[in-house]
Order: C-alpha cells, then structure tokens, then sequence
C-alpha cells in the first residue's frame, strides 16, 4: 500500500464535508484551551470553535511522493476478489518508548514498507526515528517510532496526534479503497461508508480502576469518529483530571483508549471515578442526541 495525503490539509482548517479530496473534518466538543497533554508534562491548547471543527496554527499539505508508488501485497496494488477484507488497526502508543510516541498501522498482509506513510508523517512536522515490521497472525505489523523536528521528543499535543491519526486512516483509504468501508471514518471522508452505523449506547465502554499508588487506568472504547482522540482528553482535563500518558487505538469503526489518569498526584476516588465516567458517557452519546433532537 502506498499510503499518502492526496490533495488533503491537516492544519489551520480541518474543514468540514470533507472527501478524500477535501481538508479532513474533526468535529470537537466546544471552544475551550485544553489543560494537559497525551503523554508527559502540562501544556495549554487553545481550540477555536468554527461550528464543530478544529482550528489550529500551522498547514501541512502532504501528497503522494510518486503517482505510482504502491505498498501492498501486489506489484499493481490490486486485490483478489475473492479476499477477505480485513478490519484496519491504528495504533497511537504513549507508553512503551519514553522518547517517542510509537505508532502501529495493521492491514491483514496488504501492507508494504509504508515509505509514503513516513514522508506524510514528516510533511507534518515529525521524524521517523526507527521502524520495523513484524508478522503474527493476525498480518502484517508495521510499527513507527516518531519525534517532532522541532524538539526531538516525543508528541504530546492531542491535536498533532489525532492528525497523525486521521493522515494515516486517509492514506489507508486512498491506496487501499476497500478499507473504506471497514472504518469509521470512511463515513466522513471515505470512499464507501460502512454499511451499518455503530449504536453508540451499545458500543460504549468505560473502566476505571487504580494503576499503582500514584495514578488510575482508565478504559474507553466506543464508535469512532474524527476528533474524538481531542475530545476525550479534553472531557478528562474538564474536571482537573491529569493525562499522564496512555495507548489510543483504532479498530474498524471502533476506538479504544487506555489513558494513565491522576488526580493531584493521586489514584481517583470513587466519587471522581463516577463524575468522570459519567462526564465521558455524556460526551460520546452527545452527538447523537444533538442530531436526533431537531
């Protein structure tokens, strides 16, 4: 699969109605600054809200480094008819590499050396430090260790990570059209749309429990959708709650999040477990009810 931005804008708008051909849209939950990071330390984000769309204060346009290029499991990039589309998988790690975010990208066996993936990663301001593939049964593994240029460090802004999220997934769909209609996202800038839409109430999961004397684990997973990387630490630092760090994941037309979560330094008290678990749940189930009310 050769997997690139074609034609699309990460950055100042991530505009809305947005295709393949068009800026990619990340609806958020209000304007607000988002106190925190997904990952290490404390930094302030200022969102501006146009509508439900994210604003920021840079603008990445990567593109395909050759017409030609592909990175699947065929010479001209071409599928058997006969094969079993497989459910994507995009993986956002915070936990196993002090130094870099590491980033995991599954496609069954389609998946090549994924050489555009890197040069749209870099086109956002980022550096591949380390790469390498594995194989399990489940295919083809494709793992990224990435930086910023301007730091060397690691990422932490929610904003450049969802980005990195949706560069990946619209890539994915770009070379790879049949996975349009295995993802979320093919809905919002695919293809093909799924041809079913996940019951948010029945899909929705919240965990919480203590991860040690200093910090809380906590578990979400619910539909996908774009922007809901942002909007779910931005519901968790609502209520003062700290993100350490975590693993978001992105399964078909499902997201999983694992967030280390503290409190002043402390595990969540029961109470602050509730007020939270309920904060999220309210969140999630939102904009369906926005929709259905009118």
């Amino acid at each position: 699969m050769a997997v690139a931005m074609a034609s699309c804008s990460l950055g100042v708008n991530l505009g809305s109605n947005c295709s393949l051909k068009k800026p990619l849209a990340i609806p958020l939950q209000t304007g607000a600054t988002v106190e925190g990071s997904f990952g290490f330390g404390s930094k302030s984000f200022f969102i501006v809200q146009k509508g439900r769309l994210l604003s920021s204060s840079t603008s990445t346009t990567p593109r395909a480094s050759s017409a030609t290029a592909v990175e699947g499991g065929k010479p001209d990039g071409s599928q058997s008819e006969t094969d079993k589309i497989p459910i994507p998988k995009v993986i956002i790690d915070q936990d196993s590499d002090p130094n870099a975010t590491v980033v995991e990208i599954t496609f069954g066996d389609r998946l090549g050396a994924l050489l555009d993936t890197m040069s749209a990663l870099r086109n956002l301001g980022l550096n591949v430090v380390k790469a390498n593939v594995y194989l399990d049964s489940s295919g083809k593994h494709n793992k990224f260790a990435i930086t910023r240029a301007d730091t060397g460090r690691k990422v932490e802004d929610p904003e450049l990570l969802e980005a990195i999220r949706l560069t990946i997934i619209n890539n994915l769909i770009e070379y790879h059209p049949e996975s349009s209609s295995q993802l979320a996202m093919g809905a919002a800038f695919g293809i093909v749309p799924p041809p079913e839409q996940v019951d948010v109430d029945v899909a929705t999961h919240i965990s919480i429990s203590d991860d040690g004397p200093n910090r809380s684990l906590l578990y979400v997973e619910s539909a996908d959708r774009p922007g809901l990387l942002v909007d779910l630490v931005k519901t968790v630092t609502d209520i003062d709650v700290a993100v350490e760090s975590g693993e978001f994941d992105t399964e078909g037309l499902l997201a999983k999040a694992k967030f280390h979560v503290s409190y002043r330094g402390k595990p969540l008290i029961k109470p602050l477990q509730q007020v939270l678990a309920n904060s999220l749940r309210y969140y999630l189930r939102r904009p369906m009810t926005e929709e259905g009310s009118f």
